[in-house]
């Protein structure tokens, strides 16, 4: 039998592995069967709504007579400017809301100062070991629309001395002018409470999102032309700074198309699961990427800016192929892995659907010894049933819902217990997306469990997408239910959203209360499948204006959109929400189409801030926290109160992993207080003894945000590991026999990609 590294082993190294340059997945190494005929990837790409100017345009103004037109089928359009005079420029007068240069980048290359608008906004070194063409050198999007001038400036410095202009690609489209303008929606002007602002872009589409430190996010997307590069090619992972918007690309390997995610017990973010190898059979270019559809991506974050995500699928895997995965983090700190598809594609059918769960890492449970292990709820709930939601009780079982049904799934006894169907036939997971939430577990009710569905569509999930259409209507409804003996008794009690909604994000604030926001009114997830397409999307008339929910008011007042602030920026497919540690919802994506498009509905980067009124109230600040939080047991936080404080509560969070409207592991657990003031003579400065979860069942452990509530007004979040830190349980023999009985990742692509 062959050796394999231990699990923890490959966890534990995973920091020093993870910076060595290993062999990269573009440029130079290409997996068997992805590109037949052997052509390289080339980063040159022209998204519809954008146009290519080539060097030989006369609209490139070059200065005198130090520039040489050269000839070669490997340039774009057969031609490329070349320079190595120190002074030597290139200037073009373009209107557009962004511009993309591309040239060469070789041995003899070297430094070229970038110009817009008269202003030195960077360098770009065209140094490499070995020549490629047609590499995009540099790329501004998101200008504000109207006549702009690039400038590039050759310079003596680097290790080389050229600089080349092969083309331009320019980005036309009014931005903030796409997509349906807002219907029947009320102005905000009069109510300032509310605030929603559009700060930072976030450099790859954010299709995937998670808070992983104080002032960082992670953002994952598809193998597609995003403007951020990593490694001289299209990044499709980035890290955001909260603080700066400063945002700094990831090497992701494997596509992570339709990825799911968790941290574990230990502080690693995993993410799993995602597409085949992007082929020419898609549309879209030969990227060079891996396959996706087995894959564990591990990412531990840091301090100095140097992690980055880390792969090895010879021995860390999952079981089988798996997209529009969910997980969710369990009571040992591991992962539950569920459902899925083990192949590209839109719908989910019994061809090709995977109605089983796995364990990361691997469990040797119901004889199954780290194998896939059958569920019959997945399996009964085709075709709408691909990223199920799901959500950890506090009994330590998992609700689980998925189409038009949900189940309690105990996975220490591999038990389903089937839950009453949702209402009025509406289905609620991908294509028919909803969203859901876990409400506050609280001291008063005993950390009972309520689960609130919102959203969806009752469109028929057997009918093919040519039969279905974008203007078909999204539902209103929005059902809750307490998972007691007596609330599963008395059934999903219907309440109804202000509008209707499929795709949107249900986003828990500190306070207990819910913001809904993004999704369309009408039309499915997805693109390229049904009639009546806007541009490639199969929804349409996006909903510009978030709502309140606050579960705490009686049925029928719970929704409120007063002095919400309403957007123009359409926020459909692979849009994103999620609670900062500030306090803030950062709002993200929108990319219904297979690759960057300019069109409506275009791939959207703008970050926009959605401010709830506490921001702007005196708030309590969190001054020291401990690094971490046991169970049961005290710990010391320093705190400043605004004057008059009268109650203390405190709300331990998760921000959740977030995708396609599912929060997996959002979660917010009150935590017990009493309070003394520091013997150090400030009045102000005031000692919080805080007592720990009272168990993992009630917070799984794992990083968690600690907010202190002053009368209702939360602090900004710090970030506390609950538990010791440690690894979630590894047994090296599920593991080995996980490796045995499974084929690794391919990277044939088998999949039609179109729907995704």
């Amino acid at each position: 039998m062959q050796v394999y590294l231990p699990l923890l082993l490959l966890l534990q190294v995973y920091l020093v592995v993870a910076y060595r340059s290993a062999q990269p997945a573009w440029n130079g190494v290409t997996p068997p069967g992805s590109i037949p005929d052997g052509r390289p990837f080339l980063p040159y790409y022209v998204p519809a709504g954008s146009v290519s100017v080539d060097d030989t345009s006369r609209s490139l103004i070059f200065s005198s007579h130090s520039w040489h037109n050269l000839s070669n089928p490997k340039y774009v359009d057969g031609t490329l400017h070349s320079t190595s005079t120190p002074g030597a420029s290139m200037t073009y007068l373009f209107s557009g809301t962004g511009i993309q240069w591309f040239g060469t980048t070789g041995p003899s290359h070297g430094k070229t100062n970038v110009f817009l608008d008269g202003k030195q906004i960077g360098t770009s070194d065209g140094y490499a070991k070995n020549e490629a063409y047609q590499q995009r050198r540099w790329a501004s999007d998101e200008l504000v629309f109207g006549q702009h001038t690039l400038r590039i400036v050759n310079t003596d410095q680097g290790q080389g001395t050229t600089t080349d202009v092969d083309a331009l690609v320019v980005r036309q489209t009014k931005a903030a002018k796409l997509g349906h303008k807002p219907d029947m929606i009320l102005d905000a002007s009069s109510h300032p409470s509310w605030t929603l602002v559009q700060r930072g872009v976030t450099g790859v589409s954010a299709m995937q999102l998670s808070v992983v430190s104080d002032n960082e996010a992670i953002i994952f997307d598809k193998v597609e032309h995003n403007p951020l590069t990593v490694n001289n090619h299209p990044a499709w992972g980035a890290v955001y700074n909260l603080e700066t918007d400063h945002v700094r690309p990831l090497n992701v390997l494997s596509n992570s198309f339709c990825a799911g995610g968790t941290f574990l017990s230990n502080g690693t973010l995993i993410s799993v699961g995602g597409n085949p190898v992007v082929t020419d059979k898609t549309s879209a270019a030969d990227f060079g990427d891996l396959n996706g559809l087995q894959a564990v991506r591990l990412f531990t974050p840091c301090d100095d800016d140097k992690c980055d995500i880390f792969e090895d699928s010879d021995h860390i895997r999952m079981t089988s192929a798996r997209w529009y995965v969910t997980v969710t983090r369990l009571d040992d700190g591991s992962a539950l892995i569920m459902g899925g598809s083990k192949k590209g594609g839109w719908m989910n059918n019994a061809t090709v659907n995977n109605p089983t769960f796995e364990f990361f890492p691997p469990k040797n449970i119901h004889g199954y010894n780290g194998l896939p292990i059958p569920s019959s709820f997945l399996k009964d709930t085709l075709n709408a049933n691909l990223f199920p939601i799901a959500f950890t009780l506090p009994d330590g079982t998992v609700f689980v819902a998925a189409n038009q049904d949900s189940m309690i799934y105990d996975w220490k006894k591999n038990e389903e217990t089937r839950l009453p169907r949702f209402p009025n036939g509406v289905r609620v997971t991908y294509p028919m997306t909803g969203t859901a939430v876990l409400l506050p577990l609280a001291v008063a009710n005993n950390y009972t469990p309520i689960i609130v569905v919102c959203g969806g569509s009752a469109v028929d999930d057997t009918k093919p997408g040519h039969e279905l259409s974008s203007q078909a209507p999204a539902s209103d409804q929005c059902v809750q239910m307490t998972l007691t003996p007596t609330g599963i008794a008395a059934g999903w009690e219907v309440d109804l959203m202000p509008t209707p909604r499929v795709m949107p994000d249900a986003v828990l604030l500190p306070d207990g209360k819910v913001v809904i926001v993004n999704g369309g009114r009408t039309g499915i997830a997805g693109y390229g499948n049904v009639k009546g397409q806007i541009g490639q999307s199969n929804a349409d008339h996006p909903v510009f204006q978030p709502i309140l929910y606050d579960p705490a008011k009686p049925l029928g007042q719970r929704f409120s959109s007063d002095g919400m602030p309403t957007s123009q920026i359409p926020r459909l497919y692979h849009s994103v929400a999620t609670l900062v540690p500030s306090g803030d919802i950062m709002i993200a994506g929108s990319n219904p189409n297979l690759d960057v498009s300019n069109v409506e509905y275009q791939t959207e980067y703008r970050v926009e801030w959605l401010s709830p009124p506490y921001i702007a109230m005196a708030r309590p600040s969190i001054l020291g926290l401990p690094g971490n939080m046991l169970y049961r047991k005290e710990i010391s936080v320093q705190v400043r109160l605004p004057p008059g404080t009268s109650n203390i509560t405190i709300s331990l969070m998760d921000l959740g992993f977030v995708t396609h409207a599912v929060h997996m592991n959002s979660r917010l657990v009150e935590l017990v207080c009493t309070s003394s003031t520091l013997p150090t003579g400030s009045s102000d400065v005031t000692t919080l003894a805080i007592a720990g979860p009272p168990s993992s069942l009630i917070y799984p452990p794992g990083y968690g945000w600690l907010y202190v509530l002053a009368d209702g007004v939360p602090s900004a979040g710090r970030r506390i590991m609950v538990g010791d830190g440690r690894a979630p349980p590894d047994d090296p023999g599920a593991t080995v026999n996980l490796l045995d009985h499974t084929k690794g990742p391919t990277s044939k692509s088998e999949h039609d990609a179109q729907g995704g």
